[in-house]
């Protein structure tokens, strides 16, 4: 039987405790000795609470949602002069934590020690039901972010049998690790890595890469190392955002801090079999009208170069053809500055701003690739005007 001091400390999450509950149980050497009445301290953040052991051993520190999104746990007790304390974890949100500290026994002997430098022996990892899938949209992209929760429930380190290593989504770019994460944990282009062994309990791993959105969706197809207790995912809404995966069974909208965010909840997904998730309604700008643009630009230039080329009977004909090149450039140069006047003053917004002057220009390239191709005199520079 595993000693429990190798036990003490590490948060286990459960789902037979009300949400937001953390037990505690205090025990001396063996888990037939239990220590009751004794103080228990929960650090959660910056607060302290204090709860007594009952006839049990257990401290119960219960409604730890309230107030307490995304704070730092931490459970201490001191018992005869020994300073017991737990790993950090996060507030649980869904479920409950149960943990031991353990304080020694005087009266065993203490266990023996694992030889120097022997290597971790092979074991098996969870990617935990703390972690979540956070995808936040923003015009033409959507932000997303990885926070896994990577859990050894076994009494020792342990490596895993494959290593701890997965690819980010085709397209992805600027992958990265967020502070806070394990420094197991590495990134190079959007290979991500993190190194064994991992020790009992919960080593957290959070990161973060860019997913263009040019046509307003993104899909996801991520295989991840290790099983994934539950798929949740938040989505922040805007506008018209949908959330959509054949491995969801649930989900809602939810306000928070003046914003609306879909939570959605599914079951298990085994580890190398895609999670899959698809986002709808990105904010973006239409491609058409610079399709509409490019089309027309092209005929513009096809059209400049066959009256450049093509042999005119007279000088007054391809005169007449330069004219009316020039004067559709003076037209669109026109445009484009009170496009550019509007559009500082207020009077255009940035949706209806930025597809009209890249049309414009795309015009202009047009018609000056056009006046290049013949060499004859502009009488723009006789007015004044510049080419």
């Amino acid at each position: 039987m595993p000693d429990p001091k190798e036990m003490s400390g590490i948060p286990r999450p459960v789902d037979d405790l009300p949400n937001g509950t953390v037990s505690v149980r205090l025990i001396r050497g063996s888990l037939s000795n239990n220590l009751t009445g004794h103080a228990v301290e929960l650090h959660v953040g910056t607060k302290v609470i204090t709860v007594k052991t009952d006839e049990n051993g257990r401290a119960e520190f219960k409604d730890l949602i309230t107030g307490t999104a995304g704070a730092t746990v931490k459970a201490t007790a001191d018992v005869d002069g020994e300073h017991l304390e737990s790993r950090e974890f996060p507030a649980p949100t869904r479920g409950g934590i149960r943990l031991m500290l353990v304080a020694t026994d005087p009266n065993k002997p203490a266990a023996a020690k694992p030889a120097p430098g022997a290597p971790a022996p092979t074991g098996t990892l969870l990617i935990g039901e703390q972690s979540r899938f956070v995808l936040q949209p923003r015009e033409e992209a959507v932000d997303v972010f990885y926070l896994l929760d990577i859990a050894n429930n076994q009494s020792v380190a342990v490596n895993p049998a494959v290593p701890f290593a997965f690819d980010m989504p085709d397209g992805a770019v600027g992958t990265a690790i967020m502070e806070g994460s394990s420094p197991q944990a590495s990134v190079k282009g959007t290979h991500v890595v993190v190194e064994g062994p991992f020790a009992p309990g919960h080593t957290f791993v959070q990161v973060a890469a860019s997913l263009p959105a040019e046509d307003g969706s993104i899909g996801i197809a991520q295989k991840l190392p290790a099983n994934l207790a539950q798929l949740a995912v938040i989505v922040k809404k805007l506008g018209e955002t949908t959330l959509k995966s054949p491995q969801l069974k649930e989900q809602r909208e939810m306000p928070a801090d003046g914003e609306v965010f879909i939570a959605a909840t599914g079951g298990p997904v085994a580890a190398g079999r895609p999670v899959e998730i698809n986002v709808d309604g990105v904010p973006h700008h239409s491609q058409a009208p610079r399709r509409v643009a490019l089309v027309l630009a092209a005929a513009v230039v096809l059209g400049g170069a066959w009256f450049a080329s093509r042999s005119t009977d007279t000088d007054t004909a391809q005169a007449a053809d330069r004219k009316r090149l020039i004067a559709r450039r003076e037209k669109l140069l026109n445009e484009l500055a009170r496009l550019e006047q509007d559009h500082r003053a207020g009077r255009v917004d940035a949706r209806r701003y930025v597809p009209r002057r890249e049309e414009l220009v795309t015009f202009l390239e047009g018609v000056y690739s056009a006046l290049d191709s013949d060499a004859g005199p502009d009488p723009a520079d006789r007015s004044g005007v510049a080419a």
